[in-house]
C-alpha cells in the first residue's frame, strides 16, 4: 500500500463551541489532516481547505 496526499474543499456548518476539534473530525473521514485553513466565511458556513494523507488499497483506491 502506498500513502498519497489530497486535497479537499469542504463546506461546513459552524458548530456551537470549538473550531479546531468539529473541522478535524470533519477531515479525518477523508484520511489523516495534515494541514488545514478556513478560507472563507458567510453568516454560519465555513469553507475548508485541506490536505490529507490518504493509504491507496492494491488497486489504487484510497482508504481514509
Amino acid at each position: 500500500m502506498a500513502l498519497s496526499l489530497r486535497c479537499l474543499h469542504l463546506q461546513l456548518d459552524r458548530p456551537e463551541g470549538p473550531l479546531r476539534p468539529a473541522i478535524e473530525a470533519a477531515l479525518s473521514g477523508h484520511g489523516r489532516p495534515l494541514r488545514w485553513a478556513i478560507t472563507a466565511t458567510s453568516g454560519l458556513e465555513l469553507w475548508i481547505e485541506a490536505v490529507v494523507e490518504v493509504e491507496e488499497g492494491p488497486e489504487g483506491d484510497w482508504r481514509g
